[in-house]
């Protein structure tokens, strides 16, 4: 009979079979040459899912090189969406997996921290091996809160310095940012838009903090009984689902909704196109955070049809045209 349950502490990418991209109906994505090269992240920040979700076995590991290399290559086109929680994460494997795609004209996203960021040469290899663009935790503007949740590799860093060392490199920056931490106020939204505006970020993805069960933040506020839902269709970061210590429930979810308004705006997209450091990155930075946020009606009209990837050429030319400097 089976069991109900397996588990194994065994954590290993050695030996994967390839995957069967054959399976995948590649004209359903905008992104079909999704990859992931590593399982988890090497930081322990107590919101995050990862340790309860990788409890009883490492946390963080990689795919061998070589491996990764093979799966790129059989990827047609020249975009890569790296889905890796923490691509820069090991630094002997991210710079040997770079050196491999030198070469390939491949144009790629991924995401890091801000610490590998502005570690020195590791971003100058990735953008050799075609990063254009990526996804940041920042994740607060208030310093006290990143301490409190364990977000070490934040600690001491100087952001503003991370983002001009992207956009000096060509990377544009899709900026995390988590509101509700216990440190926040109701001041916390517009500090954060326009900190993110006059650094002429990108793209800026909110999130409110969400508590997933067995994580450090989920034990803290179930023994300070501030837990109000239960109802896991609700821990989409989109809803309240604790009692927030600064402002009400009700502020945080109307100030979540703002920040996204007020952050892609015209107005403010306008303002961080004035920010960006020459003309070829303005005029990228408008297309790129204008057709994000400002052409919805347009994107579900793809999706619906099924045609969205024939927007994957657009995305493709406005990396390759502005991405990256020699």
């Amino acid at each position: 009979m089976p069991a109900r349950r397996y588990d194994s502490t065994l954590r290993t990418l050695a030996g994967l079979p390839p995957i069967r991209r054959d399976l995948i109906k590649r004209h359903l994505y905008l992104v079909p040459n999704s990859i992931v090269v590593s399982r988890g992240c090497p930081h322990h920040c107590d919101f995050c899912y990862k340790d309860a979700f990788f409890e009883g076995g490492k946390s963080f590991y990689t795919q061998a090189v070589d491996d990764a290399l093979a799966e790129i290559d059989r990827l047609p086109g020249r975009h890569l969406y790296f889905l890796d929680d923490h691509l820069l994460g090991n630094r002997r494997f991210a710079e040997a997996l770079f050196e491999g795609m030198k070469g390939m004209g491949r144009l790629w996203q991924a995401a890091g921290t801000v610490n590998s960021v502005l570690q020195p040469d590791l971003l100058e290899r990735a953008v050799e091996a075609g990063l254009r663009s990526l996804f940041v935790g920042f994740e607060t503007v208030n310093d006290a809160n990143l301490a409190e949740r364990r977000k070490n590799q934040n600690i001491g860093t100087d952001y503003a310095a991370a983002v001009r060392r992207l956009h000096d490199t060509g990377v544009m920056v899709n900026a995390s940012f988590v509101f509700g931490l216990d440190q926040d106020g109701p001041d916390v939204f517009d500090r954060t838009v326009e900190w993110a505006v006059t650094q002429g970020i990108e793209t800026a993805t909110f999130h409110i903090m969400t508590p997933y069960p067995s994580t450090g933040l989920w034990k803290q506020l179930e023994s300070e009984n501030r837990i109000v839902h239960r109802d896991w269709d609700l821990y989409d970061t989109r809803h309240v689902v604790y009692e927030p210590r600064n402002m009400t429930p009700g502020q945080l979810e109307d100030g979540y909704w703002r920040a996204y308004r007020d952050f892609y705006r015209w107005s403010n997209i306008w303002r961080g196109s004035a920010a960006q450091p020459g003309p070829h990155e303005r005029i990228r930075h408008l297309a790129y955070s204008g057709g994000w946020k400002k052409f919805e009606p347009a994107w579900d009209l793809l999706i619906r049809s099924k045609r969205v990837v024939r927007a994957l050429p657009a995305l493709e030319r406005t990396l390759a045209a502005f991405g990256g400097r020699e």
